[in-house]
């Protein structure tokens, strides 16, 4: 029957080809039928800072949502140290399905490109990550204790000059933001300062309200009651423009320091190679999350701007970032 001539072989074949591609619809639609709806369990953003900070509140408002809309369970987790690297490499290393995600801010590129050029970054922020969505922008400003007799930061550089003051500037940690933006001004400005870093903007801002430092720094929303209610000065913001909730803090561009210029945000990143799908799911939940009327007033009221960018958008930031900043890491060598 399967014998004879070529031609009935041919036909004996497609016949058969035939009857196993039918065979196979209905199969296909049976293990689509049955995978799971994501997400089908519960959802880790991590967060790699402690509790408190900006990163911490877009994180949690961020969960808030996502946990209402998708009926399921959102956990923050936070996971502080080496600059955010520590939270960054566990969602490098997870599984790529979309259940841990990372909550990244600026400190993100600039922390893997100082620990990368120091040859010690357990992972590729290049390749080990995907965006999902640009969640807010939020400006960055540079502060100080009342008691440091500058009005801004260029006025900082002169008093920094002509006496011999012994200050201290703090960041969350080698490589990041902070960190740069203290290296670059005292190369700047021509200045002396002591570096200190801690492990998150909240225990830098209780060390800055404290007076045990006296100059720091991070995304507008951490310190802005403070900066109305006078007990941390607002030297210099970081944007192109100014910052609407601070009209009369000039930009670093306009104080002569265009080389700090940058945007801050935060974001969610996922790990490579999560499926597109997953991304897209993810990437339509964060925009509508932060255009909740809710969230989007909590967001103003501290100073940020809801976004809810496309993944191509986060991805490409990042690399912007590190683009930008590479060669003054290098150059200062901020390990």
């Amino acid at each position: 029957m399967f014998g004879g001539t070529s031609g009935g072989g041919v036909v004996g074949k497609a016949h058969w080809l035939l009857l196993a591609a039918a065979l196979a619809v209905p199969a296909a639609a049976a293990v689509a039928a049955q995978a799971p709806e994501f997400p089908a369990r519960p959802i880790r953003i991590v967060v790699p800072f402690p509790a408190g900070g900006t990163t911490d509140v877009v994180a949690r408002l961020v969960a808030q949502r996502f946990g209402e809309a998708m009926k399921q369970t959102v956990v923050v987790d936070n996971r502080g140290g080496a600059g955010g690297a520590l939270g960054a490499d566990i969602v490098a290393k997870s599984a790529p399905d979309g259940y841990t995600l990372l909550m990244a801010n600026i400190t993100f590129p600039l922390s893997s490109v100082a620990q990368t050029l120091a040859q010690r970054s357990p992972f590729n922020a290049e390749t080990d990550f995907t965006g999902v969505s640009i969640a807010v922008y939020v400006p960055f400003v540079i502060t100080a204790h009342p008691s440091v007799p500058a009005k801004d930061l260029r006025d900082l550089g002169a008093l920094l000059r002509a006496k011999n003051l012994k200050y201290n500037y703090g960041s969350t940690g080698p490589g990041s933001v902070m960190h740069v933006i203290g290296e670059t001004f005292k190369r700047d400005a021509k200045v002396d300062m002591a570096h200190i870093a801690y492990k998150g903007a909240a225990p830098l801002k209780l060390e800055l309200l404290s007076g045990r430092i006296q100059v720091g720094g991070d995304q507008l929303s951490t310190s802005l009651a403070e900066i109305r209610g006078g007990q941390l000065k607002a030297l210099a913001t970081s944007g192109a423009k100014r910052v609407r909730e601070l009209p009369d803090v000039p930009t670093v561009r306009e104080l002569g320091f265009a080389s700090l210029e940058f945007e801050g945000w935060n974001g969610l990143l996922a790990p490579a190679k999560t499926p597109a799908a997953v991304i897209a799911k993810l990437q339509s939940e964060t925009a509508a999350a932060v255009r909740h009327p809710d969230i989007q007033k909590r967001f103003t009221d501290l100073g940020a701007e809801p976004v809810g960018s496309s993944s191509r958008e986060q991805t490409a930031i990042v690399l912007q970032q590190m683009k930008q900043f590479t060669p003054v890491i290098r150059e200062m060598k901020l390990d």
